[in-house]
């Protein structure tokens, strides 16, 4: 298994495997009931100019948090998916 950052670190483009959720109470709930499980895949489509708040995509939609709700969600790097787009010779 790779080495898990916080979401907060991860870059625009990156496809990420959820570790874990440190948020607990109401947040962890939250976050939880938004699909942010442990296991689940997510994309970092984007990140406003002060870096803050963080877009997701997960499954079919794209969901946004602030960073201080970004720092409770450890995530893992997934391997770059090969360019389908390519010619094959």
């Amino acid at each position: 298994m790779n080495q898990c950052l916080t979401l907060r670190q991860a870059q625009v483009n990156q496809k990420l495997r959820i570790c874990s959720v440190g948020a607990q109470g109401e947040l962890g709930r939250r976050i939880r009931d938004m699909g942010l499980i442990p296991g689940a895949e997510v994309t970092v489509v984007g990140k406003a100019p002060l870096k803050d708040p963080v877009a997701l995509r997960l499954r079919d939609f794209t969901l946004t948090l602030r960073n201080s709700e970004a720092d409770f969600i450890t995530v893992e790097l997934l391997p770059a998916e090969p360019d389908r787009t390519a010619v094959q010779p």
